[in-house]
C-alpha cells in the first residue's frame, strides 16, 4: 500500500513540476542554510581547536593579578623562582620560561626590518616543535651564558640577507636598550596550517625569531610573566590552583591575587562561543523551514481541490477515509523530503567548493544530513495533514458531482 502511494505521489509531483519544485523551494533554501551554517561552525570550531593545539593545548602563563593595587618588587618572578618551580611541580612541568618577548629594529648591510624576538630556553622545542633547515637550534650552553645567538625563521633569513643560508651571518640590534651584534646559528621553518596563514595574512614585514630568555631577563633577571607547559593529561584546572597557592606562599600573597590564563580556558571559550553563534544563526535560518511548510500546506490545498473527482472516484470504489489521508499524507511529506534532499546536496557542494577554494578542511557531519532530510519530511507531513484531511472527509456524492 505505501509502494503504491509513493507511486502516485510521484506521479502527481511530476505532473506539474515547475509548481513542484517552487514548492520546494522553501524546504530547500531552509535545510540548505541550516546545514551550510552548522558545518561553517564545526569547521571554525575544528580549526580554532586545532590553532589552539598547535600553540600548546597545556600551555599557562601566570602573573601578579592586574586587579593587585599594591605591586611590590617581589611580585616579578626571578630565575631561581623559576627553579624551584621546576623543582616542585617537576613531575607535570615539560617547559617553563619568563614568556619574553621584545619588537626591535634589525640592521644587515643595507637591510632594515623589524623584527619579534621571543626569548626561549634550550628545551622549547620539544613544546614547539620546528623543522631546522640549516644550522642547530639553541642549547643550553647559549641559555645560561647568555650568548647573543639567533635562531631565525625561514622567511625572515631570506628577507634579512637575501638568502635562506644564513647560518653565520650577523646583523645589530638593540634589546632592551643594549646595542650589540648578533650572530645566526640556525634557520627554522615553522609548519602551518592554511588557517593559520590566514589569519596572520602572512609573515608581512615584520620578521621572527628566538633568542635564549636569559638574554630579556638582563640586567636584574625579574620578569612579570611566567610561562609554563605541563605534560600531557594534566589537569589545569587542578594544576594551577595548586601553583597559585604555592606562588602565595613564596611571595607572601593570596592565591587570588594571582592572574592566570591557559590554552585549555581559552579553547573552551572559543568553543563555546562558536557552538553558541551556529545554534543561533541556524535557528535564524530555519525559520525558512516554517515558511517552505506553509508553502506546501498551500499547495496541497490547491492540489486537493483540483482532484476533488480524483478523491471521489476513489471513495466510491472502496477508498477509506484512512487511504486517502495517507495519500495526501505520502504526497506532501515526499514532496518536503525531496527539497530536503535538493538542499542538502546544495549545502554540501558549497561547502565543500568553498572549503577547497581557501584550502581548508570540511567538517560535515553525516547525523546532521540524516537529521535534516528526516526534519524535511516531518515539515512535509505536519504541514500536510490539514490538506489530507480535508480530502480524506469529502463526500464521495459531492466529489462525483464536482466539476
Amino acid at each position: 500500500m505505501l509502494g503504491e502511494n509513493m507511486i502516485m505521489a510521484f506521479h502527481a509531483i511530476m505532473a506539474n513540476k515547475m509548481r513542484s519544485f517552487l514548492t520546494m523551494l522553501g524546504i530547500i533554501i531552509g535545510i540548505g542554510s541550516v546545514i551550510s551554517i552548522v558545518s561553517i561552525g564545526d569547521t571554525m570550531r575544528g580549526l580554532f581547536a586545532d590553532l589552539y593545539k598547535d600553540a600548546g593545548a597545556t600551555q599557562a602563563v601566570v602573573s601578579i593579578g592586574y586587579n593587585v593595587e599594591d605591586v611590590r618588587d617581589s611580585d616579578y618572578f626571578t630565575l631561581d623562582e623559576l627553579d624551584k618551580i621546576k623543582e616542585v611541580f617537576g613531575d607535570e612541568i615539560s617547559y617553563i620560561d619568563s614568556y619574553a618577548s621584545v619588537n626591535s629594529e634589525v640592521l644587515a648591510g643595507r637591510t632594515n626590518m623589524k623584527f619579534d624576538f621571543q626569548g626561549i630556553d634550550w628545551n622549547f622545542s620539544d613544546v614547539q616543535p620546528v623543522t631546522m633547515i640549516s644550522g642547530r637550534y639553541l642549547n643550553e650552553g647559549d641559555i645560561l651564558g647568555r650568548k647573543k645567538n639567533v635562531v631565525i625563521e625561514e622567511e625572515s633569513a631570506r628577507k634579512l640577507f637575501g638568502t635562506e643560508n644564513a647560518v653565520g651571518k650577523t646583523f645589530r640590534t638593540t634589546v632592551y636598550g643594549d646595542t650589540d651584534m648578533y650572530t645566526v646559528v640556525g634557520v627554522y621553518k615553522k609548519e602551518m596550517s592554511a588557517f593559520q596563514k590566514l589569519l596572520s595574512g602572512g609573515s608581512g614585514d615584520t620578521g621572527s625569531a628566538y633568542i635564549p630568555y636569559t638574554l630579556l631577563t638582563w640586567p636584574n633577571d625579574q620578569f612579570y610573566y611566567c610561562r609554563l607547559y605541563a605534560k600531557e593529561g594534566t589537569d589545569m584546572v587542578n594544576f594551577m590552583s595548586r601553583l597559585t597557592v604555592y606562588l602565595g606562599k613564596i611571595k607572601n600573597r593570596n592565591a587570588g591575587d594571582f592572574y592566570t590564563s591557559t590554552v585549555a580556558d581559552e579553547m573552551g571559550s572559543i568553543d563555546s562561543l562558536m557552538g553558541g553563534l551556529s545554534m543561533a544563526v541556524g535557528g535564524i535560518a530555519a525559520i525558512s523551514l516554517l515558511v517552505g511548510g506553509i508553502g506546501i500546506m498551500n499547495i496541497m490545498l490547491v492540489s486537493v481541490t483540483e482532484r476533488t473527482r480524483e478523491i471521489g472516484i476513489r471513495k466510491a470504489l472502496g477508498a477509506r477515509t484512512r487511504d486517502v489521508l495517507i495519500q495526501f499524507l505520502t504526497e506532501s511529506a515526499i514532496l518536503s523530503a525531496l527539497g530536503g534532499i535538493i538542499g542538502v546536496l546544495l549545502a554540501v557542494s558549497l561547502v565543500t567548493a568553498g572549503g577547497a577554494a581557501l584550502g581548508l578542511p570540511v567538517v560535515i557531519k553525516p547525523g546532521i544530513i540524516l537529521l535534516a532530510v528526516s526534519f524535511s519530511a516531518v515539515v512535509g507531513i505536519f504541514f500536510g495533514i490539514y490538506p489530507a484531511s480535508k480530502a480524506a472527509k469529502a463526500d464521495p456524492i459531492d466529489a462525483l458531482r464536482y466539476e
